[in-house]
């Protein structure tokens, strides 16, 4: 999962590179969520944290 997560953060980081400033904000809020989730899922495979519902 991980890798799929870096590889689309590397595309959005491309695209955001060769966008114009319309497509820039969208890009850039994808970027955001695809880096957030790419970080909890390394978080999740060091143990850091559990991503389990506490109940």
């Amino acid at each position: 999962m991980t890798i799929a997560l870096e590889i689309q953060v590397e595309e959005l980081r491309a695209e955001l590179r060769n966008s114009d400033p319309v497509e820039r904000r969208q890009i850039e809020a994808e970027l955001e969520v695809a880096q957030a989730e790419l970080t909890v899922a390394i978080a999740e495979q060091e143990g850091t944290i559990d991503a389990a519902p506490p109940f």
